[in-house]
This record gives C-alpha cells, sequence and structure tokens, in this order.
C-alpha cells in the first residue's frame, strides 16, 4: 500500500462537500433572526459558526451543524426579569421566528437550542449574549431556567494556531478520528476529539513534522494513547478556553481505541495489499479509500454490499453493544464473545446486550460472510436487513467455515445514532 498516496486521499475524503449549502443555510437562518430581532437585513452579522464546523474539524456528512446567534444586549434583561422560565421564552420566540423561514421544518427547543431538523442533518441554534471578555452568555431553559456562559472563539483559534504549527496534522487528525468514531460507534464528542488530539500534539512534538507518508504511525499512536487515559477521569480542559469537556456517560473511547490499535498493527506488519485495505476499513469504515481493481480481487467483495452510511446520516451520539447467543440441541447455551472456536452447524440469535439509547428507535442489521467458501456459494451477502425475531433480535446460522461479522445499527428520528460490530468466526473443525 502506498501509505503518502492512500492517506493523502483519506483526509481529501473527509473534507465538508456541500459548504455552500450549509453557508447558505447559515445565512438564512441569520438573515430571519436579524430581521426579527435586530430590525436589519444582513445573512452574516451576529450570526458566528460553532462545534466542528466552526473549528474546520468536522467531516463531509456531518449532521450535527452548530450556529451562535448574538443577540442585542437589552434583551437579557428582557428575559431576565419576566416571571417564570425566561429562558425557556426566549428559546420559543427563537424557534417563532425560525418558523417564519422553515415552516416545513420539524423545530423544536432543546434545553439549551433551538433545532431545526432538515432530510440529512439538523441545525442547532444558540440565541446569545456577547460579553466584555469575548465570551457569549446562553439559555439554559432546564430546572427552571438559568444562563450559562460559553467561550467558543479561543478554542478555534487555538487549535488553528497549532494546526498551522504542525503543518495541517492537527485538523486531519481530528477528521481521521471523527471517520473512525462514525465506523465503529464510538460515544464521544466532538469538543473531546478535538481536546484530546489538541493535547498529544502538544504533549508530543514530534508528530508536528509528520507527512502523509506517515500518517500509518501517527494514527496508531494516537489511538495507544488515547487507550491509555486515566479511567477515573470525568473531564478534561478545552483548548483556548479551558472550560470542562466532559466525557459522555458510558462512553466507550478507551475500549474502541484499544481495538482500533490491534487493527492498525495488523495492517501496517501487512505486505498483502489485497487484505490491508480492508483491514484499515475495519477501523475508518468505506470512506478509507480502496482501489476498485485491488477491491474486487478480494474473496470479500460484493458489488451490492450495501452501507448503512449510505442509507442513513450518522450522529453517533449513543453507546450500543450486541452479542449471540450460540445453541446447539444438547449443548448449553453460550455467548459468542466467551466462545473461543465457533463451529459449523450451530443456531445464532443476535440481540442488543446493552445500549442507552431512548425508545423508540428501530433496528437494523447487516450480515457478511467473507472468505473464498462464501465466494463460491455466492453467499457474502452484505446487505442491510431487519430484525426477523421479537425483541429486535436476529437469527442466523453457523453453515459454513470463514472470518464472517454481523454489525447492528440503531436508527432514531431518521439518523444512526449508534452501532456495534461483532466477529463471528466459524471454525473447520
Amino acid at each position: 500500500m502506498d501509505v503518502y498516496q492512500t492517506f493523502q486521499d483519506f483526509a481529501s475524503n473527509l473534507i465538508v462537500q456541500n459548504q455552500s449549502s450549509i453557508e447558505n443555510r447559515f445565512g438564512l437562518i441569520t438573515q430571519r433572526l436579524n430581521r426579527d430581532f435586530r430590525d436589519i437585513e444582513s445573512k452574516v452579522d451576529n450570526g458566528i459558526y460553532v462545534g466542528s464546523y466552526g473549528r474546520d474539524t468536522a467531516i463531509n456528512g456531518v449532521s450535527d451543524l452548530d450556529l451562535l446567534f448574538v443577540l442585542p444586549d437589552e434583551l437579557y434583561y428582557t428575559y431576565n426579569n419576566r416571571e417564570g422560565n425566561g429562558q425557556s421564552q426566549l428559546l420559543q420566540d427563537v424557534k417563532k421566528s425560525l418558523l417564519k423561514t422553515y415552516s416545513s421544518s420539524k423545530i423544536r427547543g432543546d434545553g439549551q437550542v433551538v433545532v431545526i431538523q432538515f432530510t440529512n442533518d439538523f441545525i442547532e441554534v444558540c440565541p446569545a449574549f456577547l460579553e466584555a471578555d469575548g465570551s457569549y452568555t446562553y439559555a439554559d431553559s432546564n430546572n427552571g431556567g438559568r444562563w450559562k456562559k460559553t467561550d467558543p472563539s479561543p478554542e478555534a483559534a487555538s487549535l488553528k494556531e497549532l494546526d498551522d504549527q504542525c503543518n495541517g496534522n492537527v485538523v486531519n487528525l481530528c477528521r481521521i478520528v471523527r471517520a473512525w468514531k462514525n465506523k465503529c460507534g464510538v460515544k464521544i464528542g466532538g469538543l473531546l476529539i478535538d481536546t484530546f488530539v489538541y493535547n498529544f500534539f502538544s504533549a508530543n512534538k514530534e508528530y508536528a513534522d509528520y507527512g502523509y507518508a506517515d500518517y500509518d504511525v501517527l494514527v496508531k499512536d494516537f489511538f495507544a494513547y488515547l487507550s491509555e487515559l486515566n479511567d477515573n477521569r470525568a473531564y478534561w480542559f478545552a483548548p483556548g478556553s479551558n472550560q470542562h469537556v466532559y466525557k459522555k456517560k458510558n462512553s466507550n473511547f478507551k475500549s474502541k481505541a484499544k481495538k482500533a490499535v490491534k487493527n492498525i498493527e495488523n495492517a501496517i506488519s501487512k505486505n498483502d495489499e489485497d487484505t490491508v485495505y480492508e483491514i484499515w476499513r475495519l477501523v475508518f469504515g468505506k470512506v478509507f479509500p480502496y482501489p476498485q481493481v485491488i477491491k474486487e480481487r478480494s474473496y470479500n467483495y460484493v458489488a451490492n454490499e450495501q452501507y448503512i452510511e449510505e442509507r442513513y446520516p450518522m450522529d453517533i451520539s449513543n453507546m450500543l453493544r450486541i452479542n449471540c447467543e450460540v445453541q446447539q440441541a444438547g449443548f448449553r447455551t453460550e455467548l459468542l464473545r466467551t466462545v473461543k472456536f465457533l463451529r459449523k452447524n450451530k443456531k445464532l440469535k443476535f440481540f442488543i446486550e446493552s445500549t442507552d439509547v431512548e425508545e423508540p428507535y428501530n433496528v437494523l442489521w447487516k450480515v457478511k460472510n467473507e472468505g473464498w467458501i462464501a465466494k463460491q456459494r455466492n453467499t457474502l451477502r452484505g446487505e442491510i436487513l431487519e430484525s426477523n425475531l421479537s425483541g429486535n433480535m436476529r437469527k442466523e446460522s453457523s453453515d459454513f467455515e470463514g472470518g464472517h461479522f454481523v454489525e447492528c445499527y440503531i436508527i432514531k428520528d431518521g439518523y444512526c445514532v449508534a452501532r456495534d460490530r461483532i466477529d463471528v468466526p466459524i471454525s473447520n473443525v
């Protein structure tokens, strides 16, 4: 594998492709709020890109976009002095304003922001007041209402400054880690990703001069760094602002990072070009380059394989862990994750072992057979499937040997919010 060319193409694949569409929407939102709250027509004034898009670390297909709108100072006193939950009233007024432009879209107030939901993405609008120190005060309507502060500008500036010092490697790695998050179902927030990458480069200056030819080692070393972070630590300090960035409850980033290290080490050690791309895709998914001529040589290639990324926008915000009951008449039931060797002619029942996604939601599965026997039998599969047992479970069987796998996806409100994979290595014994 040509490491330089592959990772250069990988970085290019991650660049947001629909910037004009995003900026057009942001302009219309800013214009509407300027009309109703400032009596001006500007599509630019008072609207600020924040979140991953504002920090330039978003990747193509980004589903959650963040806009901060600066309100006139006098409105703070208007809403603060109202009886009841003034913060909730502010969000409701912003919602009413946005409905004038997006009357057919689903718009809701959601604690601290107003969310506009589109077909493939959603925009979170945060109305706020500019403070003398450059920070912003925004409304939190939860628990009766209160005001909070945020300081996104120095976060973006600090990341850019370090990225300039590191030849673009900081932003590239932030985007690469997001591809891993989406592929491997990692429950981790975008600002925490950027904070970890910032801390990694700040503490390890030698990576500043790495080029694309070194990116295989760079990503391996970063995931090793991630896997060794303190389990008991609850938060880290965001670059520039030093605000607390909390680890999400039930976050699985450490265990997923350890698995990524093993896969990357395996990929680096491989001399077989016919399999190395498949290993890298275990970590980064379909967005990782895979030359078509090499792909078609693989035993595992099937032209009509389906990918969840092509059916639903990705918004991995929850954790999911699946398992499988292995059954055979006359033998006790075992769980696949604890079985050393899975033999043929077993009944398999895949199920959700744990998740923090709140119902209602839909569950989809992908069953992929691999190896030369699957190829010979023309049973590679790879389609996206519904559950075929009650309780969101999937029934299958271990018919022939090979390194098969099953993936599970949780779809909620039109987005894939959690995913997991379990390998099904069927022995020929």
